[in-house]
């Protein structure tokens, strides 16, 4: 349950990156490591795969300092998502920060 929940979170986290511009699995594994996510690339890529699959992000390949790499970026879905989710952690913040 609780691993549920901390995914969900870091699928917030996926979208708000991948709608200001394309991030890559390592690129969002340091920016959730920056806000106390421990994720490894077994969590990550079946994260962001999954999410593609959902249609809420898009993938293409590029080639970037000699490498293969895929760049996620959100898709109008996704983005939908990100703000009913901003509107509701909104929310939920306002009501767990009044107490």
């Amino acid at each position: 349950m609780i691993r549920r929940i901390i995914l969900g979170f870091m699928g917030i986290h996926v979208l708000h990156h991948a709608s200001k511009g394309e991030v890559t699995g390592s690129i969002m594994m340091e920016e959730l490591k920056r806000h106390g996510y421990n994720v490894s690339p077994g969590t990550i890529y079946p994260l962001l795969h999954r999410m593609e699959e959902m249609g809420l992000l898009k993938s293409k390949w590029e080639v970037k300092n000699r490498k293969r790499v895929r760049l996620y970026r959100a898709t109008s879905k996704g983005e939908e998502l990100l703000e009913e989710a901003r509107k509701k952690v909104w929310e939920l913040c306002s009501e767990l920060l009044e107490e």
